[in-house]
């Protein structure tokens, strides 16, 4: 059977057991709970957690950053590796890429962003309802291998439950003088009947080249060079369109619902240079040659119009269901199903000289059952495949399909002061290559266990350990040209094996009235670790080629909060990694950073919140890497809300960010030498109703 096959006989599988709970509602329809749709598929406190998740709610979002990355980069252990504006996936503890899963409602995003940090990440911050940081075993639920954390990005264009009073929505729009960002979105549910809700929602958002302070560029000019000051950072432009419908049937027992969605964007890569476009592979592929002698073609890239840019385009289907009490000895089945249409065009002087290609299906099968021996738990299957094409100039990778096979399980039980969580992943992977070179088949297992002990009242002390396993990605193993994005000629390695971790965190927390705090220490240590190990390089043009070696991470994380009185809450935080393989510094490991905040509700209407971090100066640095300077950030807001008729509601805030003008310099960014967004102001409404 195909695989196309498979999910869509999932689907059907899904939908037909909504039927057995559509058709006993023929009774007049009452107002149904919410059915809260998360990453974690149990009904569990924060204090049942082995390790606390992080959540960015949809107020802070709608204020946020617009890439992933920009929004998570101020939680703590949590970094960006942004990339001009139009792309950035957070950098967690360390680490990044595949080793920090990114999903949508629990499911693949279907992109190619974790290929190169100049693929945008599909996901909008600005339409989510919320953003989890989940660690622990809870991981092992959607993939193995984010050994720093998971992130799931929950929207609502699949409505769980009807509106209220027939229909419910927002609106908002917002403006940024450092790039002249203007952004509106808004959305609708409407319901149709008693039992069917249609959402409706968009999203358009236009942004210049940025301002930097104090930017300068320099040029080469044969036998001299010389400086221009400039005052925005050229091609970090940005825009994005986005629309999703969906409609669901939502009935006593669950719901079932299905979406579309399309989304483009077009953005500028700063920092894109063919100065090393003559660079070829020596016979014995472990040197460059032929670098520096194409000096035409170099100078015909470098006056051209504009700089490179993407233009990205994906369409979306999706299908999900909840369904209570559906057999015997279980509580919930969940249901998804994906189809994913990617591509994206790499343009240089109006032409497209590269072209990404992706069409991706996932579908995924929960059941959590109710307690056996006081252990309540999830089961359950999924399985995805990823059909990967590259043309052009940059074709480093030969058409190919990544299938991926899983089955998982996570349990939890309370016994006196102690709560237990353990979890499971078995995956199996195959990958076939549109080339001469070999296929992959393997599989892996990972599992983890915490365990949280209340010890004493508002006390809380967590251990959390894991065993996990990674399968190496298509390009780890079949990678063979230049990737001037990251300045690199990239080879893959058809020998990788699996990358295996064994991991341990530590953490103490403390919950009163007034003072609040926690502390994490954590350390990784890896095996067969997948990294790009440098063989030559010329100039910053490295030839890089996937290897396996030992190396571990280590650090720690830490806040504490004090209600200073009924209006003011005060608060310290800091975090720190450092990494290490084959006994050398890893490359991009963010520096250190220490930093407090004040938060103030005035009154019922006004609020506002002032935060001020230092970012240490990062010079435990790879072998090809420069020192990063550390900087200062002060950011300050203010908000008022203002209640309407019912539950209508008014909010506008205005934020001003890097209020100090430094020069931001970003470590764990490939593109560490451009400088990121200077001051900044940012003025917004937002009208729910």
């Amino acid at each position: 059977m195909s695989f196309s096959k498979s999910v869509l006989t999932l689907s059907i599988s899904a939908i037909f057991s909504t039927s057995l709970w559509a058709e006993d509602s023929n009774d007049p329809v009452q107002q149904l709970a919410t059915i809260t749709v998360s990453a974690h598929p149990l009904d569990q406190s924060d204090t049942d957690f082995g390790v606390a998740d992080q959540t960015v709610d949809q107020q802070q979002l709608q204020q946020a950053g617009s890439t992933l990355g920009e929004v998570l980069k101020d939680e703590l252990g949590v970094r960006s590796n942004s990339f001009g504006a139009g792309s950035s996936r957070p950098v967690i503890r360390g680490q990044e890429g595949a080793r920090v899963k990114v999903t949508q409602n629990a499911t693949e995003t279907m992109d190619v962003s974790s290929l190169s940090p100049d693929h945008a990440v599909t996901v909008d911050p600005q339409l989510a309802t919320k953003i989890e940081v989940i660690r622990g075993p809870s991981t092992l639920l959607y993939g193995a291998g984010s050994v720093g954390g998971l992130v799931n990005v929950t929207d609502s264009k699949i409505a769980t439950q009807m509106p209220e009073n027939g229909y419910e929505g927002d609106v908002g729009v917002r403006y940024n003088t450092g790039n002249d960002e203007k952004l509106a979105h808004a959305g609708i549910t409407v319901g149709l009947g008693s039992n069917v809700a249609l959402r409706v929602e968009g999203l358009t958002r236009d942004a210049n080249d940025y301002i930097a302070p104090n930017y300068s560029v320099t040029e080469e000019h044969g036998d001299h060079t010389h400086t221009n000051k400039e005052r925005r950072v050229g091609n970090t432009f940005s825009g994005s369109d986005n629309v999703n419908v969906g409609l669901s049937w939502i009935g006593e027992r669950g719901f079932a619902g299905v979406s579309y969605s399309n989304r483009q964007d077009q953005y500028g890569l700063p920092g894109h240079s063919h100065e090393y476009e003559s660079c070829q592979l020596s016979p014995t592929r472990l040197t460059l040659t032929g670098c520096g002698t194409d000096s035409t073609t170099n100078s015909e890239h470098e006056h051209a119009e504009a700089g490179p840019w993407i233009d990205l385009k994906t369409e979306r289907y999706d299908f999900r269901s909840e369904l209570n009490n559906p057999l015997a000895g279980f509580k919930k089945l969940r249901a998804q199903a994906s189809y994913t249409d990617y591509q994206h065009d790499e343009i240089e002087a109006g032409t497209a000289m590269t072209t990404f290609k992706s069409k991706g299906y996932e579908g995924r099968l929960e059941l959590v059952h109710n307690p056996v021996a006081d252990w309540e738990g999830v089961i359950g299957i999924q399985a995805s495949q990823q059909k990967l094409d590259i043309s052009g100039e940059e074709a480093i990778l030969a058409p190919n399909k990544t299938q991926k096979y899983s089955v998982f399980g996570l349990e939890h039980k309370q016994w006196n002061d102690l709560h237990f969580e353990l979890g499971a992943r078995l995956d199996q992977q195959k990958i076939e290559i549109d080339s001469t070179q070999k296929d992959f088949d393997g599989h892996a297992f990972s599992y983890s266990g915490a365990v949280n002990w209340e010890f004493a009242p508002n006390y809380k002390l967590s251990l959390v350990g894991s065993h996990q396993e990674r399968l190496p990605l298509a390009q780890e193993l079949y990678a063979d040209g230049k990737h001037f994005a990251t300045n690199t000629y990239e080879l893959g390695n058809q020998d990788l094996d699996k990358e295996k971790s064994n991991n341990v965190e530590l953490g103490l927390h403390y919950d009163a009235e007034k003072l609040s705090y926690h502390v994490h220490l954590y350390h990784n240590w890896f095996d067969n670790y997948i990294y790009a190990q440098t063989l030559d390089q010329y100039k910053d043009f490295r030839l890089i080629q996937y290897a396996q070696d030992k190396a571990k991470f280590y650090g720690t994380e830490a806040e504490v909060a004090y209600q200073w009185s009924p209006i003011y809450k005060v608060g310290l935080f800091g975090d720190y990694v450092r990494g290490k393989i084959d006994a050398e510094n890893a490359p991009r490991i963010p520096a250190g950073r220490l930093g407090t905040r004040v938060n103030a509700d005035f009154d019922d209407h006004w609020s506002g919140s002032a935060e001020y971090a230092h970012v240490f100066k990062q010079n435990d640095i790879a072998a090809y890497e420069t020192d990063t300077q550390g900087y200062n950030m002060v950011n300050v807001g203010v908000a008022y809300k203002y209640p309407l008729l019912g539950k209508q509601e008014a909010r506008v805030f205005f934020n001003a960010n890097n209020l100090l003008d430094e020069m931001v310099y970003e470590h764990s960014s490939f593109l560490a030498n451009i400088p990121q967004m200077g001051r900044n102001f940012v003025i917004g409404v937002d009208f729910k109703f």
